[in-house]
């Protein structure tokens, strides 16, 4: 639920509003997407039948939640693929629902929470309130660890600590690679640890790890993962929403190709799933046989 390769075709479409809205056709459709391990593997798998099977070009820019709503509904973007809604994206959403299109839903049961390892007794961190306690507290140096400043998952665990009165703990804002370093060198050690996390996550093929209840909620519930494009890109490229809107992955296909991507690569992960699954990629791209 996460940087640093903003291209230079966002930084000119997004932020000088140099693109027009409707993208000609003989463009690369521009798809955007956040650097997290699940938007990455979604993109790039869309990406390669998107240009393998369809015959269109595309261009993946990453960059920063806030500017992919922007970049689709001001038309700088064709797409992204990682909405996450009702609660996680809900403040961003809420700004440019009237503009953009909702094409499907790529994933369900997707949700947030805060982890720990599981070697750390149930009895001393059940839920979230256990956090309150003085020994876990000093167990845990005070310390949730967290992600991205602009992440949803961010602003609901701020809201956490005080729905909670987590006094004495501080969430670490860093990102998803600095927290994922956090947890493993923990891990290496047998410390304890809480950290902001979500599902679908490879952390979870890699690490023995529980979700902790969240009583009141804070974090909010399951959650659907869905596709938004700029207004008239059914209109301009109706082929390829057409496929956008029928991909979807079971949640546990999509966890197992993630830690595929941390083992190998991304691109040998797409290849693989590609291969393991030519049913369900049959369907997306209405190539069914008869």
């Amino acid at each position: 639920m996460f940087k640093t390769l903003a291209t230079i075709g966002l930084a000119a479409g997004v932020f000088a509003g140099t693109f027009g809205t409707a993208l000609a056709e003989d463009k690369a459709v521009k798809i955007g997407w956040a650097a997290w391990s699940d938007a990455e593997f979604v993109t790039k798998l869309a990406a390669k039948l998107i240009k393998d099977e369809l015959g269109q070009e595309v261009e993946l820019v990453q960059t920063d939640v806030a500017p992919l709503y922007q970049g689709v509904s001001r038309g700088d973007l064709d797409a992204m693929m990682m909405a996450w809604l009702p609660q996680t994206h809900a403040d961003y959403f809420a700004k440019v629902k009237d503009k953009v299109t909702t094409l499907g839903t790529v994933y369900d049961g997707a949700k947030l929470g805060w982890v720990v390892p599981k070697y750390v007794p149930e009895d001393a961190i059940a839920s979230i309130e256990d956090l309150k306690k003085d020994d876990v507290k000093d167990r845990l140096k005070g310390r949730v660890e967290g992600i991205d400043p602009g992440a949803g998952l961010t602003r609901l665990s701020e809201q956490a600590v005080k729905d909670y009165a987590l006094e004495g703990y501080k969430l670490q804002i860093s990102s998803e690679a600095g927290m994922l370093t956090t947890v493993d060198r923990a891990i290496r050690k047998e410390e304890w640890f809480v950290a902001t996390s979500w599902s679908p996550h490879w952390m979870f093929g890699k690490y023995e790890l529980r979700y902790i209840d969240d009583p009141k909620g804070s974090l909010g519930k399951a959650e659907h993962v869905d596709v938004l494009a700029r207004k008239d890109f059914e209109k301009d490229h109706p082929e390829v929403a057409a496929f956008l809107s029928r991909m979807k992955l079971p949640v546990g296909d999509l966890e197992a190709a993630m830690f595929d991507a941390q083992e190998t690569s991304y691109e040998a992960a797409v290849d693989k799933y590609i291969s393991d699954h030519p049913d369900q990629i049959k369907a997306w791209l209405e190539k069914n046989e008869g």
